[in-house]
């Protein structure tokens, strides 16, 4: 997001269409679609256990739930594995750097 949406002053400006659709989605064997689907439904699964938290009260960095994170975390490395970025990339500029080159063959055809 910081790459690719606009700002308004300091802030992020989410109206922009391109920071909801912004990267190529890889095409993920069954086994990776079902790693997502289950850590997608385990940060669900973690919000829900503070029902009366508030999404900017879950994610405060310094308050943030330990499930919350680590079911992040467990999507974070499902995401990664089914772009085959796990182990090989080591920060989210690399990751930045390859979804754009990723980008670029898409577009490049067309």
């Amino acid at each position: 997001m910081r790459v690719v949406c606009g700002r308004l002053k300091s802030d992020y400006d989410y109206s922009i269409k391109i920071v909801y659709n912004n990267f190529p989605w890889p095409t993920p064997t069954d086994k990776d679609r079902a790693a997502i689907e289950k850590t997608a439904q385990a940060i669900l699964d973690a919000r829900a256990l503070y029902p009366d938290s508030s999404l900017a009260d879950l994610y405060d960095p310094v308050t943030m739930p330990p499930e919350l994170i680590k079911a992040h975390r467990a999507n974070d490395k499902a995401v990664m594995q089914a772009y085959g970025f796990w182990g090989k990339l080591n920060s989210e500029s690399e990751c930045v750097a390859e979804l754009m080159k990723m980008y670029e063959s898409l577009t490049a055809d067309k």
